[in-house]
């Protein structure tokens, strides 16, 4: 399912991590990524002409394609009777925002009824004031335990009785805040390869760890992760399919078995779940996974001179170390997810503007929570993916958890691999400090 033969550098460089979803309930093996991480994008400057072309990408809040899939019928006229999943842009945006209900599996613990709950500022895909609560415990040898069923604690049910708590053993809680997927399409095509060069070239006091991850819609072959806070996750299917149980409890052949409320179970067989799994046959999380792929870009705000000026202290002071401007995407052709997807020519060769570098970091407000209990899973607990900046402008939550309200107590909070980057970004002059803000304003 490979591209090609993984190099020596991915495989000596790459820590093999396991998935956040299978957590908790003897079902993780299925989750272990597969190999290493394969060479992507590998001899891409001989595929011709097309891999030549290099262009910016498509950006805007503005509810229409990149070019992945066409637009289709105009959205007003599409309704639960006449929705084609896979059809186009405007079917896949409608599936997005459907909204399930206990007829189609919802349940029996969830936190959301469709995808855009989560994802809809300044328009479907887009971040959101929702979180997820996750909690756990440290044992007296430093060891980190989940809550009964998994760190993922639900905030809804549909029967009161059960309906989750947190345990008060339970000490280490945290929020993770809903993440903004309008331009993820681009940052799937992202190749393994480019990450880990921009590992490479980070100076040792920041360096970010590279984590692989399974895409299960290719056998759990391994790959980067990117995607979610700890880069769970390296495919927009494997995203769609994880958040589709764990956020609304529909399962899929991706995720065909349905989580416990605290350790009890309440699927299928139950009293609480009259919908056999899986509830849903995988069509929608492709659908959701095809509309991420179709967003555009978020734009930028005006740019001015202060927003110049800042931009130029920004990296000046060693915010882009991590909050990386400027990514190419693969070469169309390219193999990417295990073998899984072919990068369109829509997605591939494309700059884009992320402010990421799609690494994890210790800057000092990790939340405490591994990706995996277990001592090999130990340097993840207080690491977090770099936020990607771009669409900050939409967002009055920020960092990991939503708990910064402004973006100077956001970058007070930034210690750890960050601290040399805070201190330089402390000296500056107070015009200085406004241009960077007047910067991040901008994105």
């Amino acid at each position: 399912m490979r591209a090609s033969k993984p190099s020596m550098a991915l495989a000596a460089m790459t820590a093999l991590i396991l998935s956040a979803s299978a957590v908790g309930d003897g079902r993780s093996e299925r989750f272990k990524p597969i190999g290493e991480p394969a060479v992507e994008d590998n001899g891409a400057a001989a595929r011709g002409a097309v891999a030549a072309i290099i262009s910016e990408a498509p950006t805007g809040f503005d509810n229409t394609t990149n070019g992945f899939n066409v637009q289709g019928p105009p959205f007003n006229t599409i309704t639960d009777d006449n929705v084609q999943a896979l059809r186009s842009f405007n079917d896949n945006r409608f599936l997005f925002e459907d909204v399930e209900v206990n007829a189609d599996g919802l349940g029996p613990t969830y936190n959301a009824q469709s995808c855009a709950e989560c994802h809809q500022n300044v328009v479907t895909g887009g971040a959101s004031q929702i979180a997820e609560h996750r909690t756990g415990r440290v044992d007296a040898s430093g060891g980190f335990f989940e809550s009964l069923g998994g760190s993922l604690i639900h905030s809804r049910a549909t029967f009161p009785d059960i309906v989750e708590r947190v345990a008060f053993e339970d000490d280490v809680r945290t929020f993770r805040i809903s993440t903004n997927t309008l331009g993820d399409g681009f940052i799937e095509a992202i190749a393994n390869d480019t990450i880990l060069a921009i590992r490479n070239a980070q100076p040792q006091a920041i360096r970010g760890l590279a984590i692989a991850v399974p895409v299960l819609e290719a056998n759990s072959a391994a790959r980067l992760g990117r995607f979610g806070w700890k880069n769970q996750h390296a495919s927009l299917e494997s995203f769609a399919a994880d958040a589709y149980l764990n956020e609304m409890g529909i399962t899929t052949p991706l995720f065909p078995d349905e989580n416990t409320s605290a350790g009890k179970p309440v699927g299928f067989g139950t009293p609480y779940d009259p919908v056999a799994d899986p509830e849903d046959d995988g069509e929608d999380v492709v659908a959701f996974a095809n509309f991420m792929r179709s967003t555009k870009a978020p734009s930028r705000g005006p740019i001015t001179r202060d927003v110049t000026a800042g931009e130029s202290l920004f990296r000046q002071v060693g915010c882009a170390g991590c909050h990386v401007p400027t990514i190419k995407t693969a070469a169309p052709g390219t193999l990417i997810n295990g073998g899984a997807m072919t990068v369109p020519n829509a997605l591939g060769n494309k700059i884009i503007h992320p402010y990421s570098d799609f690494l994890a970091h210790n800057i000092g407000t990790g939340d405490g929570i591994p990706i995996l209990p277990g001592p090999e899973f130990a340097n993840t607990t207080n690491t977090i993916r770099t936020a990607p900046l771009w669409a900050l402008r939409t967002r009055n939550r920020l960092m990991h958890d939503g708990l910064s309200f402004t973006k100077q107590e956001a970058i007070a909070r930034h210690v750890g691999q960050a601290s040399a980057t805070t201190t330089r970004y402390n000296a500056l002059s107070d015009t200085q400090k406004k241009q960077v803000l007047a910067f991040l304003d901008s994105l």
